[in-house]
């Protein structure tokens, strides 16, 4: 290739030039991508930017890694080129590796600006490397590609870039989903260690089956593969990898594949430049459990005494700590003794305090209320526990509580099947009639009283209307008795009560809705609508509502 078609941009570094002229005969013959050197100005990736206290805070690095805290006291080793060279050679990859002016400079920011950052991330490496080479051998990948983390989140599961991209692979949103991944406000599986692996594997696999080239599908990896192609139709016919088409490329993607070769180079020389090797304190082995029921972290943690921040460090996917298992199936990794723990206490866990940690946002109502030939009831929430029994199904548990088999299945998130000893929660309904409201008072004249008996002006507490007066005295039979009309029972609209005591005032709780507050003091839900001015059942907790007193 003719250097002079580069772009000024693009000289030959003079010293790399005497270098390699010592060993090939032609220097012309020169390879661009190993005499590259740029304007001084390079876009360094985000993750050099990571906040390394902050990181070391990190609940694996804190557990289960002894960091040298005095690392940074230590002189810094420089290596020169032909030592780098030397040591990239080395290297078992097959992606190549070549050495220029942009990978050195790389190289020096990892070796000493940045030394404590490669020490933290050496540390995390223990836990997370035999994920990536998992995935990557899987899908028959070259291993090398597990670097590619280091540059895109220092193997922070939580980074998230400018850009939006997130987790280890630094997947965007259309990316992640794209390639199977889910990414909605509960879980986030760009941030899942084993999913974006397996994710990130696939995705290289399809950019290498693109481009042919690996250097051409990493830089596609940062820049998307509309970029390369477009940069790959300036350059022309010299478009054959990443170096041919380097000055035409986004100046982040033009230091992303020199800084996975530094990236690659220093995760395996790190202690020919005196940074200190993360060392493991104590092995962590997990185990991966599946979850079809909602639970909450805090409820492991309170049931199984788990710290929060573990579980957290471990099943970083999930957003809000709650793992929603109804809605499908979802894994969560433990360390393995505590994963076997779980599985033997799942009902205890998901049972403890489930409608403060694990509750939807669409709940059943505790209360419930109607009317039949009877009169006005409610139906109040009654929850029953059933161990199932040997030789029990569903369906005679049902029968036995009187209930249906679809509302056993959706309080505890499970299928048509049961085991033996499963701990199963049981809504049951117990109902209460509230008392009924007397006929009207056209046809039923109420029991007469020593206020109201002869003077319709009587003016005991509130004065009588005449004209309900009257319609009392016709029709009123003669010589039987009035009848007994319950004392709880509420005024109809024609009717005037004997007495207008004060309304008492209530405050709504957590839980309440008309009809339980109703029950509870004796009145129906339209009085105290009426009383409030509501136009609706919707009601808030903290909501001061006032309470009509019972009609006498």
């Amino acid at each position: 290739m003719n250097i002079k078609q580069l772009t000024v941009s693009i000289v030959l570094l003079s010293g790399a030039a005497t270098m390699y002229a010592a060993k090939a005969p032609d220097p012309s013959l020169m390879s661009v991508r190993d005499s590259l050197h740029t304007t001084p100005t390079i876009t360094y990736p985000e993750s050099f930017e990571t906040d390394v206290k902050e990181m070391q805070e990190n609940w694996y690095l804190r557990n289960y890694a002894d960091i040298d805290r005095e690392a940074d006291s230590r002189a810094s080793v420089v290596a020169t080129d032909q030592e780098i060279i030397d040591r990239l050679r080395v290297l078992p990859t097959v992606i190549e590796m070549p050495f220029n002016s942009v990978v050195r400079n790389f190289i020096d920011m990892y070796a000493n600006r940045r030394r404590q950052l490669v020490e933290n991330m050496l540390g995390m490496s223990l836990y997370y490397m035999p994920m990536f080479e998992e995935a990557l051998e899987r899908h028959g990948m070259p291993l090398e590609l597990k670097y590619l983390p280091i540059i895109e989140s220092a193997l922070n599961p939580n980074a998230v870039s400018k850009a939006g991209a997130a987790g280890l692979w630094q997947f965007m949103v259309a990316t992640a989903t794209g390639e199977g991944l889910e990414v909605n406000s509960l879980v986030d599986q760009r941030r899942d260690p084993i999913a974006s692996s397996d994710a990130a594997a696939r995705y290289l696999k399809k950019l290498y089956g693109i481009f042919g080239d690996w250097s051409l599908a990493i830089a596609a990896y940062n820049c998307g593969p509309g970029n390369v192609t477009k940069a790959m139709r300036r350059a022309g016919e010299n478009a054959k990898d990443f170096w041919a088409i380097y000055p035409y490329l986004p100046s982040e993607t033009r230091g992303y594949v020199p800084a996975f070769i530094a990236a690659t180079y220093i995760m395996n020389n790190y202690h020919k430049h005196n940074i200190s090797p993360a060392l493991a304190r104590k092995p962590i082995v997990t185990d991966t459990v599946h979850i079809s029921r909602r639970v909450h972290f805090q409820q492991i943690s309170d049931v199984m005494g788990i710290p929060m921040d573990e579980l957290r460090a471990l099943n970083p996917q999930y957003r809000k700590d709650i793992i929603p298992g109804d809605i499908h199936s979802y894994t969560l990794i433990l360390p393995t003794l505590q994963a076997c723990a779980y599985v033997a206490n799942e009902d205890s866990i998901v049972n403890y305090h489930a409608d403060l940690y694990a509750r939807r946002d669409v709940v059943e109502p505790g209360v419930t209320a109607g009317s039949d030939a009877r009169g006005e009831y409610v139906d109040e929430l009654v929850v029953k526990y059933h161990t199932v029994k040997r030789g029990e199904t569903l369906s005679s548990i049902a029968r036995k509580y009187g209930v249906t088999v679809a509302s056993i299945r959706s309080a505890n998130g499970i299928g048509n099947k049961v085991r033996r000893g499963q701990k199963l929660r049981i809504n049951t309904y117990k109902r209460t009639y509230v008392a009924t409201a007397p006929a009207p008072v056209d046809s039923v004249a109420p029991a007469p009283t020593d206020s109201l008996a002869v003077n319709p002006l009587a003016t005991d507490s509130v004065a009588v209307a005449p004209a309900a007066a009257d319609s009392a005295a016709v029709a009123a039979p003669d010589p039987a008795p009035a009848p007994v009309v319950a004392p709880s029972a509420p005024a109809t609209p024609r009717q005037q009560p004997a007495a207008n005591p004060r309304p008492r005032t209530y405050t709504v709780k957590r839980g309440d809705n008309l009809s339980k507050i109703a029950a509870k003091f004796g009145v129906t839900v339209n009085a105290i609508k009426q009383a409030n001015g509501l136009t609706s059942d919707n009601i808030r907790a903290g909501q001061k509502l006032k309470i009509p007193a019972k009609r006498r």
